[in-house]
């Protein structure tokens, strides 16, 4: 059952609409596909969509780690081996956490396919039989993202996510402004907001979030830059509002200093910053042994890698909250992971769950390896 053939796809993923953050405006995001078959003939996909900003891997250099390095190791691996396979990527390369999540969701997703099983019942089970969908909106004028607040609400979301990040001031008014839409609805709506790092400074922004506490904000995701653990932590003892750590954590060492310092209330673990599932399920423990909640985040990725996450999403208690809608940012696809607004349900079909096509795949590639 080891794997024989190993084929690599650069793809970019057009979006519907541009997707704003505080550092970057997106139109189309940068993935890499691995697509692995075993000497038996099944197929796993997996998926890796670097960032710069978060994981310092560029989208040219990813394709090269795995063209390199990554991918010569896999050929005549067993998929079952995760542990092993990981030493050996991590002996070879440092780093370069998002060319390791690519290989990894694809063994995984290869793992289910051949014990027929979903990919969450080989880590846990199915804990959450569903999970909300959680509407991004990303970095606008104030009206626009508020009259977009009321739109997903109208369209069934129960929960959102806003990012900001430009300048405290600007973006208060920003968050006001969706305070005061969504407190005309009489529906219910959970929000919270991520800064992507843009306001920096602990000591400039304290008085700007002590001026959210009274939004019914859920949490307060990455304020300041992401090293600046000492400044999480003082943010965190003078305020009433949760606060998530992204870019700050990558690894189980990050973790360690954040459990140390008491730096937050919740993490948010992507595939893409720490390598995959198998690296991932750790963090999970690790937080709660440090009494932290999780959240699996993404980097706005395809059906291969959200159905991924969506699977550990499942099948993890500590796991209170997901944000995995980067399929339905997309224009066109390479997937078709089912979305049922305002849940997702954790797929029962073997591996990940979902379908590649792959005249999509190859329509959306520019550039392709096989390595066998």
């Amino acid at each position: 059952m080891k794997i024989k053939k190993a084929t690599l796809y650069a793809v970019q993923l057009p979006l519907v609409e541009p997707f704003i953050v505080s550092y970057k405006k997106y139109t189309a995001m940068p993935s890499i596909i691995v697509r692995l078959e075993t000497e038996d003939g099944f197929i796993g996909f997996g998926e890796g969509t670097p960032d710069e900003h978060v994981t310092g891997e560029t989208y040219e250099g990813t394709f090269k780690a795995l063209q390199h390095y990554l991918l010569p190791i896999i050929i005549n691996h067993h998929p079952f081996d995760i542990e092993d396979l990981h030493e050996k990527m991590d002996r070879i390369l440092y780093g370069n956490p998002t060319a390791k999540a690519a290989i990894d969701i694809a063994c995984y997703d290869l793992m289910g396919k051949i014990t027929q099983k979903p990919v969450y019942q080989l880590i846990g089970g199915c804990y959450h039989q569903r999970l909300h969908v959680t509407k991004v909106i990303s970095i606008n004028d104030p009206e626009v993202m508020a009259k977009e607040a009321l739109q997903s609400v109208s369209a069934g979301y129960q929960s959102l996510k806003i990012k900001v990040g430009t300048t405290p001031e600007d973006d208060m008014v920003r968050l006001r402004g969706i305070k005061e839409a969504i407190d005309t609805l009489d529906t219910p709506v959970k929000w919270r907001v991520d800064v992507n790092q843009g306001w920096r400074s602990p000591i400039k922004v304290l008085p700007i979030i002590k001026g959210l506490e009274n939004l019914g904000i859920d949490w307060l995701e990455q304020p300041i830059l992401a090293d600046d653990i000492e400044g999480l932590n003082q943010l965190r003892k003078n305020t009433s509002i949760p606060i998530m750590i992204d870019e700050g954590l990558k690894n189980s060492w990050d973790l360690r200093r954040v459990i140390n310092y008491q730096a937050a209330d919740i993490i948010n673990i992507k595939l893409m910053k720490c390598g995959g599932i198998y690296p991932a399920l750790k963090l999970v423990s690790q937080a709660e042994m440090g009494g932290l909640t999780c959240q699996i985040g993404s980097m706005v990725e395809s059906s291969v890698a959200s159905s991924a996450g969506i699977h550990l999403s499942a099948a993890k208690k500590n796991i209170i909250s997901n944000e995995l809608t980067g399929p339905l940012l997309f224009k066109n696809d390479i997937g078709d992971l089912a979305y049922k607004i305002p849940y997702i349900y954790p797929p029962e079909v073997p591996g990940l769950g979902i379908k590649v096509d792959e005249n999509k795949l190859l329509a959306m590639t520019e550039d392709k390896l096989t390595i066998n």
